[in-house]
This record gives C-alpha cells, sequence and structure tokens, in this order.
C-alpha cells in the first residue's frame, strides 16, 4: 500500500469554504438599481388594480404605501438572513425569476380577490393591497442584501460599498416612480405595465442565471430548470387572466372605466368608474337626468335663468357631461367650458357618449384648481362643482381658498351648486356647506330626507350665490320632480351645520370626515 507523501498535505473536514466572488460594478449596480425599481412599480400599478373594488382613497394609498414598505423590510431582512447562509450568487437568479412569476400572478390574484373583498373597510383594503403588492415587492428587496454581500471581499471599504449601493438603489426607486406616474400609467394598462414588468424580470433572472452558471459551473443550478419553471408558472397566471374577471372597458390614466347599456332604455348609457355609478346619459335626449342630484342641478339652472336663455357655464369635472349636454339641449347657445382631470374620459365620452366639442363645448384637461385660478373675474353665470376620485370630492376642491375662488369668477347674482356624497354621521357634508358658506353670502342644501336623518349615505347639493337665492321656485321645481327631497337654508341649515369645521388648505381632512365609523 501507498502512504500519502509528508510532503503534501492532506484536505481537513474544517476548511473553510471559498469566498463567494463578488460581482462585476456595474452588474451589482444595475441589479440594485432594477430591484429597487421594480418594487416602485408594482406600488404604483398597484393603486390602479385595487381601484375598482376598494376605491381610490386616503386610506387606500396609505395601505399601498404602508404594505409595500412592509415587504421591503421583510425582503430586505430574508435577504441578508440568506445571504449570510448561502452563497449569494446562487439564489440572485433564482430570486429574480420568481419575483417576476409573482408579478405574472398578482393581476388574476387581484381580481379573483377583489370580486370577494369589494369594500371600503380597513381589512378588505389591507387584504387587497397585500394580495396585489406584497409577494413580488418583498422578493425583489431581498436582492439588494444579496449584492452587498457579494460586493463586501474588503472590510475596510465596507461604508463605501453599503453607501454606494443604498444610493443607487434610491435613484432606482425615484427613477421607477418619476417614468410610472408621467409616462407608463399615462400610456399603457395595468395589463401592460405588470406583464411587461414580469417578463422583463424573468429573462433578467435568466440571463444572469446563465452568466453565473458559466462562471460557477460547480456550484450554480442549471438554468434551464429556472427557465422551465418560469415558463410552467408564467403560462399559469397568463390563463389566469384571460379568464379572470375584467372591470375595465378602458383603463384611464385615473380610472378602470366601463359604459354599460341600460337594459330598460335602449339609449340610456351608464358610466362606471372603478365599478362606481357616475354618470347616466341617454344619447337619444340630452333633457334625461336619470340621477336625482342631475335633476337638482337641472332644476337650479332652470329657476335661475328661463328656459332658451344662453349660460356661461362653468363645469369642475367631466365625467359622463351629462349637465353640459342638458344646457346646451335647453339653452341653445350655452357656452360650457369643462375642466376634466383624466384626458381618457373626454376620449371615452366622444367615443361612446355622445360627447361632441365645437362652440358649445371645450374640454381643458387638467386639474380644475388649477383651471379655475386662471379664469376672469366675474366670467360665469353657473358654476358646476362635479369633480370626484372614486366617491370622494379631491381634498383641494373642497377648500375655503377653492370657494373664495370659485366666488371670483361667479358672476353677480350668478350660482355655485356642488355635488358631495356622504354616509352618516354626515360630518363631510355639514363641514362642506360650512366652507362654502364662509365665502358666499347665501346657502342652501338639496338632500334626500332620510339622508339628512342620517339613515343613510346620498348626494347632496349645495347651492350658493353672492344674490338672494329663488328659494320658493326652486321648491315648486323640486316638488314637481316627484320625489321627496328637502330644501334646506336659513336657521334650518344653520342648525344641521352646526359647529361644523370649515375646510382649508392647510387643514382639509375629508377622507377622515368620511370615515363611517
Amino acid at each position: 500500500m501507498n502512504s500519502p507523501s509528508p510532503d503534501v498535505a492532506a484536505p481537513t473536514a474544517s476548511a473553510e469554504p471559498a469566498t463567494p466572488r463578488a460581482l462585476p460594478s456595474g452588474l451589482a449596480a444595475f441589479l440594485v438599481f432594477y430591484s429597487s425599481g421594480a418594487v416602485l412599480v408594482l406600488e404604483t400599478a398597484a393603486l390602479r388594480l385595487v381601484g375598482p373594488y376598494v376605491g381610490v382613497t386616503l386610506q387606500v394609498t396609505s395601505s399601498v404605501i404602508g404594505i409595500a414598505l412592509a415587504a421591503i423590510a421583510y425582503g430586505a431582512w430574508a435577504g441578508g438572513w440568506l445571504a449570510d447562509k448561502r452563497n449569494p450568487r446562487t439564489l440572485l437568479a433564482p430570486a429574480l425569476v420568481l419575483s417576476g412569476i409573482a408579478t405574472a400572478i398578482t393581476l388574476p390574484a387581484v381580481r379573483y380577490a377583489g370580486e370577494v373583498l369589494k369594500g371600503d373597510t380597513a381589512s378588505a383594503i389591507l387584504l387587497l393591497v397585500a394580495v396585489a403588492v406584497f409577494a413580488p415587492a418583498m422578493l425583489l428587496s431581498a436582492v439588494t442584501p444579496l449584492v452587498v454581500k457579494l460586493q463586501l471581499a474588503d472590510l475596510r471599504r465596507t461604508g463605501q460599498v453599503v453607501g454606494r449601493l443604498s444610493g443607487i438603489g434610491t435613484l432606482g426607486a425615484v427613477t421607477a416612480t418619476l417614468v410610472t406616474g408621467f409616462v407608463l400609467v399615462a400610456a399603457l394598462p395595468s395589463t401592460v405595465i405588470l406583464f411587461g414588468l414580469a417578463a422583463s424580470l424573468g429573462i433578467t433572472g435568466i440571463a444572469l442565471g446563465v452568466y453565473l452558471h458559466r462562471q460557477d459551473r460547480a456550484t450554480l443550478p442549471g438554468p434551464a430548470r429556472v427557465k422551465a419553471a418560469l415558463a410552467v408558472l408564467g403560462l399559469v397566471g397568463a390563463g389566469l387572466t384571460m379568464v379572470a374577471p375584467n372591470p375595465c372597458d378602458v383603463e384611464t390614466a385615473y380610472h378602470c372605466a366601463r359604459v354599460e347599456t341600460d337594459p330598460g332604455r335602449e339609449s340610456g348609457r351608464t358610466l362606471l368608474l372603478n365599478s362606481a355609478q357616475h354618470s347616466y346619459v341617454d344619447l337619444a335626449d340630452p333633457t334625461h337626468l336619470e340621477y336625482a342630484y342631475t335633476r337638482w342641478i337641472g332644476a337650479v339652472a332652470d329657476v335661475m335663468a328661463p328656459e332658451g336663455q344662453r349660460l356661461d357655464a362653468l363645469h369642475l369635472g367631466g365625467g359622463g357631461f351629462t349637465v353640459p349636454r342638458y344646457l346646451t339641449a335647453t339653452r341653445p347657445g350655452t357656452d360650457n367650458l369643462v375642466f376634466e382631470l383624466d384626458g381618457g374620459l373626454v376620449a371615452l365620452g366622444e367615443q361612446h357618449l355622445g360627447v361632441r366639442q365645437g362652440p358649445d363645448l371645450e374640454v381643458m384637461v387638467g386639474d380644475a384648481r388649477l383651471w379655475t385660478a386662471r379664469q376672469a373675474t366675474d366670467s360665469r353665470d353657473f358654476v358646476v362643482g362635479d369633480a370626484f376620485g372614486h366617491l370622494v370630492v379631491p381634498w383641494h376642491l373642497a377648500t375655503r381658498e377653492m370657494a373664495a375662488d370659485i366666488r371670483r369668477v361667479v358672476r353677480p347674482g350668478g350660482v355655485y351648486v356642488q355635488n358631495v356624497i356622504d354616509y352618516p354621521p354626515l360630518r363631510f357634508i355639514r363641514s362642506e356647506v360650512a366652507t362654502v358658506a364662509a365665502e358666499f353670502r347665501h346657502v342652501a342644501l338639496v338632500a334626500p330626507p332620510e339622508a339628512l336623518a342620517g339613515e343613510r349615505g346620498a348626494n347632496f347639493l349645495i347651492v350658493a350665490s353672492d344674490a338672494p337665492l329663488p328659494l320658493a321656485a326652486l321648491r315648486a321645481r323640486l316638488d314637481a320632480d316627484n320625489e321627496p327631497v328637502s330644501l334646506l337654508s336659513g336657521g334650518d341649515l344653520t342648525d344641521f351645520v352646526g359647529d361644523a369645521l370649515v375646510l382649508t388648505d392647510d387643514y382639509a381632512p375629508v377622507d377622515q370626515l368620511l370615515a363611517t365609523a
């Protein structure tokens, strides 16, 4: 038997494993930038995904931010823990591929879960947002600590390496936020954004796996298995998406929109935004006002100016353009100027709701607050406030400063009407009446009696002017509708408002006032 040569040292079981090789500096920076950016694309897209089911409110936005931050925290912790347990080079490609798969499955998962979790309760919002964001964001957030671990070969440069990669990750998040908000959301549906991101993550993961496998053939798993897993699960995700319920006909920059034909009225069309009824239009009869609050607006217009007398009207919010069409039909020559934030809704209205721009209708796409500030003083007879984000008046359109600017635009003797939705205990409508009354001398409120009694949520219509309101004529016009409705003014309105908060640009907690709990 031959014995080992005394000059050759035998390997021992206690030998230290080789330190994993660092990634090329450029590749490390790319992975951190890309994975951090992908998390913010998911976060922004999540608001659009969950909106049709739970609305787009401050609570939903806060939930998306909070769940995304939780996913980032858990992902960073898990990635750091795994980096100390295993060779990070073996984990990077699977993390990207799995995050791509999780992203692809997000869309059908949200659509199925959304049908079950519809509503505005805190539990429904948090659960649906978690379905939309948590898994892919957590997987993506594990990438940065894996990369950092690989780059820390020289402990004397720890601060430099960690600081540089942390900064690159933040830049990736900032870049993705801006590109998604300014470009992607405006140009592409959520389906395309998510599947594009999923495909990009999968391709990047596979390419990285091939690259690292060629460098570390003895330690890294073959990319064939990764490809197979991606293909199978990607096909499953795509298949689920094809059969998942889709609440949108058109996805605009702000809304999931759908137009439905009224089964009881062939020419009737209902516009749904984020699955909530928003507007009703009769293509054959623009004088038909289906919803009670639109009939109230029509009643105010009818008593302030005789039928046939043209008006200079300003509309804050377009939606289905029901009221501009009514004014044009009943008062030929009326100049309707509409401020609509969502250009996609304008296009939808032109395609399906009979909207035609011309001498009697001009639409300005943009924020109503900004456009109102540009209007000439004493330039409009009739101003209609009917702007909503889901079922909520945007807070910056509900403040005293906004009411003051509207009062500036309204001519002497002109009228401002504002549509508001509120629910028991009616804190928001009380505050909004107090806010409008802080600027206009004469204010009245139109609402269903049971809503004023706090028995249910409803639309409310605030009517305001610096001139005395034609209340008797308005009461008679409302009674002609043969539907119970209350008209509060004077002391009755003062008693209803009580000591409600006047909303200002500095403090306008609209979402909190609307909370029913």
